[in-house]
């Protein structure tokens, strides 16, 4: 393990959440000539960490200077190479990925095993460039460093929801309840939208402010932040609200507290905000870049985990159907042509 103690937390998490064999990362050098090696996770010993190291070549040296994001599920190692390995110890490497950093540098992760990465790794690697960049960005880096190790052992727990809740209820409100609980806010729903345009409801809450009877409840797509947010597609971050009204989450329709701080995330399946998590607070409370990351990365799991769902009760339906072509095509009847004849 190479770097700093919260970056190199990072890039372990990262390895983690992948299951990838290293994550590198690659910050401007400080004397402002070319870049460095900042940090480094690997489950071998064999990245260079030589204080002269600039990564000059490889798919790294293309990265620093194109300022493009890249995934290979397939890697070529005679064409290229990825560039922070010793040559000789490179050979197992199958695939690869890499973000750009927006203050500079890029984020990578690379596999022994081929198509590792999907399109949505990806997007998640994306979140993890962003709370990089905000930590180079942030004056104050080690008051949002502490949180870091909690919200990724937080996101641990989201992830092994699925195999410990088979049942969706069970799932949605466990979800949310871990969700409330590593963040701080005193409330989080779950309201999704059939996709008619006209309504969504409330399915799931922390406390039961607006489910008394237990029972989902429906609303306008235009009330309040949360209305906004599926008509929008996008996040909404309220760390200070001063003097907020109660109408500010679900619209005047519902009774709710005067909360004074909310986040609203889109829950996108197949390119459409199908649901939205609702996080709201009491007091005002602040919504920094490690949070916004942590809250971003758990919709994006939810997300495909909505999707897989989906895709299942998809095949459930079609698998029925599909019963001649299982069986084969049925026999051709010669004797109703020639009657037809």
């Amino acid at each position: 393990m190479v770097g700093s103690t919260v970056e190199s937390h990072i890039l372990c998490i990262v390895c983690s959440v992948f299951d990838a064999y290293s994550a590198v990362l690659f910050l401007p050098a400080e004397d402002g000539d070319g870049f460095r090696l900042a940090a480094s996770f690997s489950l071998g010993d064999e990245i260079i960490t030589d204080e002269n190291f600039r990564p000059e070549k490889g798919l790294v040296g293309w990265l620093l200077r194109s300022h493009e994001p890249l995934r290979l599920t397939s890697f070529d190692r005679e064409k290229s190479s990825v560039g922070y390995y010793r040559r000789e110890e490179e050979v197992g490497i199958k695939a690869f990925m890499a973000f750009p950093i927006a203050t500079g540098g890029v984020l990578c992760v690379d596999s022994k095993r081929e198509y590792s990465f999907s399109e949505k790794d990806q997007k998640m690697l994306h979140l993890f460039a962003d709370l990089i960049s905000g930590m180079q960005k942030e004056k104050g880096v080690s008051a949002i460093a502490g949180n870091i190790p909690r919200y990724f052992v937080e996101f641990n727990v989201l992830r092994d929801l699925r195999n410990k809740y088979k049942r969706w209820p069970q799932y949605i409100l466990n979800f949310v309840r871990t969700l409330a609980e590593a963040t701080g806010f005193d409330y989080c729903a779950f309201a999704t939208t059939d996709g008619g345009g006209e309504t969504y409801r409330v399915e799931c809450e922390t406390r039961r402010i607006l489910m008394d009877s237990g029972q989902p409840i429906v609303l306008p797509l235009g009330s309040g932040l949360t209305g906004w947010v599926f008509r929008n597609e996008q996040p909404v971050f309220a760390g200070a609200m001063e003097a907020a009204p109660s109408t500010m989450l679900f619209g005047k329709q519902v009774e709710m507290p005067d909360f004074q701080a909310a986040a609203c995330l889109p829950v996108t399946i197949s390119r459409s905000t199908r649901a939205v998590i609702c996080l709201a607070h009491m007091e005002t409370m602040e919504i920094d870049e490690a949070m916004r990351s942590f809250l971003l990365q758990c919709v994006d799991h939810l997300a495909m985990h909505l999707e897989n769902l989906y895709l299942q009760t998809r095949l459930n339906h079609l698998l029925p159907q599909a019963h001649l072509h299982r069986n084969g095509a049925p026999a051709f009847e010669a004797e109703n042509n020639e009657d037809e004849e």
